[in-house]
């Protein structure tokens, strides 16, 4: 029978190895996919994961159970990635290689013999290709709580924990985050954008 988590928190404060990993296997994929949704660089969220979790293991014995194990570790994990992007402020920088030609017509060629239809395929990458650049023009704050509501599904309440804010605030930031990314992706889209 599998173990809940404060089970799995309780013998890890103990000393208990064993939970820990338990506690890590269980969460680390999800704990990589917010990284990942806020800091879109797949070695860097691996890095900051790692960090996670490091940081739990250091701390897990001042975890007081006023909260979810998982809203604590969301917490610690949105914190760390907040503080990984203050401290890396990169320039990203886009290049277009216009030395590449098409001809007329090239783009059709490639073969449906898998049922895909390729104009559906490449319709499909360049909208998650907007929608990463709408994301990325959002600042901090309204990203940050568009990725928990819209992309992890968290409640306001859980949302307003994580962040250590109040639910008015979840629910007015969420209100502009939602209006900027719709502005943002708008004119790719058109008018049939409704969030």
């Amino acid at each position: 029978m599998e173990q809940d988590d404060t089970e799995l928190v309780e013998l890890a404060q103990k000393g208990d190895r064993d939970a820990f990993r338990q506690l890590v296997e269980r969460y680390q994929r999800r704990v990589y996919s917010i990284c990942y949704g806020m800091l879109k660089n797949a070695d860097d969220s691996m890095d900051v994961s790692q960090e996670v979790f490091v940081k739990v293991y250091r701390y897990l014995e001042k975890f007081n159970f006023q909260s979810s194990f998982y809203t604590w570790l969301y917490r610690i994990t949105v914190n760390m990635c907040i503080d990984h992007i203050r401290k890396n402020q990169r320039v990203k920088k886009v290049e277009y290689d216009d030395g590449i030609s098409r001809e007329d017509g090239d783009e059709h060629t490639l073969p449906s013999t898998l049922g895909l239809n390729p104009d559906k395929v490449y319709g499909r990458k360049e909208l998650r290709a907007k929608m990463l650049e709408a994301l990325d023009s959002l600042g901090e704050k309204h990203r940050t709580i568009l990725i928990l509501r819209e992309v992890d599904g968290l409640s306001y309440e859980e949302i307003a924990d994580v962040l250590n804010i109040s639910k008015g605030t979840v629910m007015s930031r969420l209100f502009h985050a939602r209006r900027y990314f719709q502005e943002a992706i708008g004119e790719y889209v058109g008018d049939d954008l409704e969030i």
